[in-house]
């Protein structure tokens, strides 16, 4: 009897900490830190773990939230500027990059890309650059991230 109470209570425990792993997978969809962002249909950030998942960044400037001009060497910079301000709000920066995902509205600009995207990461993350048409906001190029917190 003892035995069967113990099984009984062993297998009662287990379940309960399978449903309450599935219930807290420990991911953390961060809101954004921009105000205009926050009803936003996506989060900038997810945390799984030590990785953050950020969401794609344009050449838009948050505070008029209009795209900077001057082609794809400012539009590339301020992209990247919007992920360094993403990566601090969690204690980031550019070097805990490990992967980034570049889509650029025509491969034509992929050499004036690259002069600005190699100033920004040194250590050379691992990349994926392709071309697609119809950016948001008729962006020439959207810039997403993983990060990895040591």
């Amino acid at each position: 009897m003892k035995i069967l109470l113990l099984l009984s209570a062993y297998l009662t425990l287990t379940l309960s900490s399978s449903i309450l792993a599935q219930d807290n997978p420990g991911i953390i969809f961060h809101p954004s830190h921009e105000p205009k962002k926050q009803t936003a249909p996506f989060s900038d950030a997810v945390e799984a773990g030590n990785l953050f998942f950020l969401a794609g960044q344009i050449g838009m400037d948050h505070s008029t939230r209009t795209m900077v001009e001057g082609g794809i060497q400012a539009e590339t910079t301020r992209a990247i500027e919007n992920i360094k301000e993403v990566l601090a709000q969690h204690g980031l920066e550019l070097d805990h990059v490990v992967k980034c995902t570049v889509i650029l509205s025509t491969m034509e600009d992929f050499a004036a890309f690259n002069e600005v995207y190699s100033t920004y990461f040194v250590k050379k993350p691992a990349r994926t650059t392709f071309a697609a048409s119809g950016l948001a906001r008729d962006a020439r190029v959207e810039i997403d991230v993983i990060a990895v917190r040591n």
